[in-house]
């Protein structure tokens, strides 16, 4: 395999050894094509990617034939420069139609929400070499679901779940192909956990990324792992309300952001206490399944993004569960009005601050097929709550938080489509109950 990587400069003494054998990723976005080739550098055998059909999949064939099967990763800082690298691509599948039976690892760069389709189309049973799954993006419960589809399979798979994807990365705008991407940011920390005791796998993906610069910390509890994934506690309160979804359901383009304080943005008081209430929600329903819950403000600021501690104690940080509710929701407003400007940038001359906050919303359109298109904040998120609410059902716990934004999210949506949508083509687009995997991962347990 022709693989262009300059392995020189990685500062930790980590070698791969190919321990990943033949590997197929599962999804061609900017993620998928990142971590296609930082496993290219050492850490696995043949390479190949996978993608259902559609016109996506037909212009990455295009741009893969033009380009000699080529893919492309940079980094935005110096820091992580010597992880800015190409490799190529020995197999490339457009749909699940005739996949070879050489691979020995899949790694899932898709939503959690696809997961059933991806296993079913894939027909693990036929894969007779696989050994290991890894899923990059799970949801609560996707590790234990998995397995529960893997049926007679399942001794000789084992399925690692990643808490999420360990950076941020887009397509490269200053390329005009999809087969190079520009990440901005790496994670400081993630957390992977298995589905088997004592696995040897899960040693080698810990390697893996720690060789990218970035903490990696095994768990014993793959919904521990799952747990940890900012966006279930933080994407629902900010996105699932009136303000943030009078933007997304809009076709005039947004002059509003992600993430400012109102009314700039959607963080107001009630976003925060949201936030607090449905974290709590959250906290009950994965203590059912033996995880520890987070510490939801020490997560933001050590796991994700840290203010100074002139701005948040370490005191307040460390006992923020011990708190009552109200200044729980303080510290929190405290947090993110902290960072509405990057604390450690450097100002420029007129003593700005990067501005870290100005996140445009996303909107819906239309495609060429003139069929409406959502975007995957907040609709993938709506998902993950019917599903954490449905376990929660099955556990006899009271979501009343989480019940009140699904709720919310359907009926803003639905107003949408009957406005909207003339056909009403999409209005069954929330009848998916996901009842199916919630009772296999609610009888995992």
């Amino acid at each position: 395999m022709n693989i262009i990587f300059d392995a020189s400069s990685i500062e930790k003494e980590i070698t791969p050894v190919h321990s990943f054998g033949n590997t197929l990723i599962v999804g061609a976005g900017p993620a998928a094509i990142h971590i296609a080739v930082n496993i290219s550098h050492g850490w696995c055998d043949r390479l190949g990617m996978l993608n259902r059909k559609g016109s996506h999949a037909s212009r990455l064939r295009r741009d893969l034939e033009q380009n000699h099967y080529k893919l492309t990763a940079k980094v935005q800082s110096e820091m992580y420069s010597h992880l800015t690298g190409e490799a190529n691509l020995e197999y490339f599948y457009e749909g699940f139609d005739n996949v070879d039976d050489i691979w020995q690892t899949l790694i899932l760069c898709t939503p959690s929400d696809s997961y059933k389709d991806i296993i079913n189309a894939l027909q693990i049973d036929l894969l007779k070499k696989v050994r290991t799954i890894i899923l990059i993006s799970p949801g609560i419960g996707s590790n234990l679901y998995i397995n529960s589809q893997l049926k007679e399979v399942k001794e000789r798979i084992e399925v690692i779940s990643f808490s999420s994807y360990y950076a941020a990365t887009k397509l490269d705008p200053r390329v005009s192909n999809i087969l190079s991407v520009l990440t901005k940011a790496f994670k400081k920390r993630i957390y992977i956990a298995s589905s088997k005791n004592n696995s040897t796998a899960i040693h080698h993906v810990k390697c893996f990324v720690e060789s990218l610069t970035i903490q990696c910390t095994v768990l014993n509890n793959t919904i521990e792992a799952e747990s940890k994934n900012i966006i279930t506690y933080v994407h629902p309160p900010f996105f699932i309300n009136d303000f943030s979804l009078n933007e997304i359901f809009n076709s005039t383009d947004s002059q509003k952001y992600m993430y400012k304080i109102y009314p700039e943005g959607p963080i107001t008081q009630h976003t925060i206490r949201t936030m607090v209430l449905l974290w709590k929600e959250i906290s009950k329903v994965i203590q059912c399944f033996g995880a520890k819950p987070i510490n939801l403000l020490q997560f933001l600021n050590d796991d994700n993004y840290p203010v100074h501690e002139e701005t948040l104690s370490r005191e307040d940080i460390e006992d923020f569960m011990n708190f009552e509710q109200t200044k729980q929701e303080y510290l929190l407003y405290i947090r993110y009005s902290s960072i509405l400007i990057d604390p450690f940038s450097t100002p420029n001359v007129n003593g700005k601050y990067f501005d870290f906050s100005a996140v445009p919303y996303k909107q819906v359109y239309k495609d060429q097929n003139e069929k409406w298109v959502f975007p995957r904040i907040p609709f993938e998120d709506y998902k993950r709550l019917k599903l954490i609410y449905g376990l929660a059902q099955k556990k006899d716990i009271q979501m009343p938080q989480t019940l009140k934004l699904i709720e919310f999210f359907e009926k803003k949506l639905y107003q949408f489509l009957k406005e909207n949508d003339k056909e009403l083509s999409c209005l069954g687009i929330c009848n998916d109950s996901m009842q199916d995997e919630i009772d296999a991962i609610a009888k995992s347990r």
